[in-house]
């Protein structure tokens, strides 16, 4: 009989227990091995040599955040049965299933608008069949249909437990110490009220170090320029291929990505799509880069090569929209150096707009002493919530090195 209630040894948070059995069985089946072969944060290794981290990783971390969660709880008097506590971990755990290689940078380019989200759902719910309904629960509280609110804001809210790990530990392995918030402190400070999770009023500057962490790690990591160029080469790299596919070239790749880039947009999801995608993973995108560096296609050779040996277009930032004369004169050069048409593809205004906390939708909510409730913008004691929830806009001109 092998041993099922395993202690893994996690960088981040130390030893994480496995108090069902199911939580084992469905960490080895080979949908979630998968998430051992996707980076949790893309190509941010180019410019943070530590994050090679994968989402294997963080859901792991994240199901441990959840255990430690309900835990608090039920020490605060929530009643929380066995089979909720593991429906809940179950849900955390299971809640990037559906990542596709290098996250959200291909996520519309391999399947269309098909979001991790929705891709989450139709695999579990193909796990579930699998596994004999154990999965039930944990469907019901991921899409926010369990009547007990609680357990779906532990899994996708504006302080959820997800939030809480990606933070903590994409600030671990970046080595950015403006992200590495107290998850302990904020977890031993929830609550339930009305069934909504609350945090206990004297933790409301613990949530405003987190919500001020995330920021910051947003700006100064997730939308890094050069974080954000190289993503956008990945799209450009992959929209490229795509094109050349359809108009008949040939391009190597392995079996799985050829069948992507010869996929149809408009064509609706089959079958074989969902088993496709679940065999797809960052070696095959990073493969296929390494191929097409020698391609004929001078454009996709070039964004190739860009990834590869990590010589990237030169970037600038600004807090306001470039003007189109000044676009416009980098296009031309572009042209002049790479060829006709060469400038639409390798010159390219990209945006970033962080909201860092959204009072409007499903607000931070705190417990006061008397059991009542009041929102976090609007607590007497806040400092700095009610100036964060205004949207901050980045632009980022991308371009060839070397014009003049």
């Amino acid at each position: 009989m092998t041993n099922k209630f395993k202690i893994i040894n996690d960088p981040v948070h130390g030893f994480i227990s496995l108090p069902h059995e199911i939580l084992f069985d469905v960490i080895e089946h080979p949908y979630f091995q998968r998430l051992r072969r996707i980076s949790q944060t893309g190509l941010l290794n180019l410019i943070f040599p530590g994050a090679t981290h994968t989402r294997f990783h963080h859901a792991l971390g994240a199901m441990h955040l959840m255990f430690t969660a309900l835990e608090t709880l039920k020490l605060k008097g929530v009643e929380i049965t066995k089979e909720e506590e593991k429906g809940a971990m179950l849900a955390i755990l299971l809640h990037d299933i559906g990542h596709g290689p290098f996250s959200h940078a291909l996520e519309s380019m391999l399947m269309d608008d098909w979001h991790h989200e929705k891709l989450s759902l139709l695999l579990m719910q193909e796990m579930n069949t699998q596994f004999g309904g154990q999965l039930s629960l944990a469907i019901e509280m991921f899409q926010g249909r369990y009547h007990r609110k609680f357990f779906n804001q532990l899994i996708s809210s504006q302080l959820d437990v997800d939030r809480l790990d990606y933070l903590k530990r994409d600030s671990f392995y970046t080595g950015v110490a403006e992200g590495n918030v107290n998850t302990q402190r904020i977890i031993s400070m929830m609550n339930v009220a009305g069934d909504e999770l609350v945090i206990d009023a004297k933790g409301i500057y613990s949530i405003e170090n987190f919500l001020t962490a995330r920021m910051f790690m947003y700006w100064q990591v997730y939308y890094h320029k050069t974080a954000a160029i190289a993503e956008f080469l990945l799209v450009k790299i992959l929209s490229r291929a795509k094109q050349l596919v359809s108009d008949g070239a040939t391009l190597p790749a392995s079996e799985n990505l050829s069948y992507f880039l010869k996929r149809s947009p408009d064509q609706s999801a089959t079958a074989e799509d969902l088993q496709r995608f679940t065999e797809l993973d960052d070696n095959d995108v990073i493969q296929a880069i390494k191929f097409w560096t020698k391609s004929k296609d001078v454009v996709l050779a070039y964004l190739c090569n860009a990834v590869i040996e990590r010589k990237f277009p030169k970037t600038i930032i600004s807090s306001q929209p470039f003007e189109e004369q000044f676009i416009a004169e980098k296009m031309r050069k572009t042209e002049a150096k790479y060829g006709e048409g060469a400038g639409q593809e390798l010159v390219s205004q990209l945006t970033r707009q962080l909201l860092p906390y959204n009072s409007g939708q499903q607000p931070i909510c705190l417990r006061q002493r008397d059991g009542s409730t009041v929102r976090l913008d609007e607590s007497e004691n806040q400092i700095l919530s009610s100036f964060i929830n205004q949207p901050n806009t980045k632009y980022i001109l991308s371009f060839p090195r070397n014009l003049d």
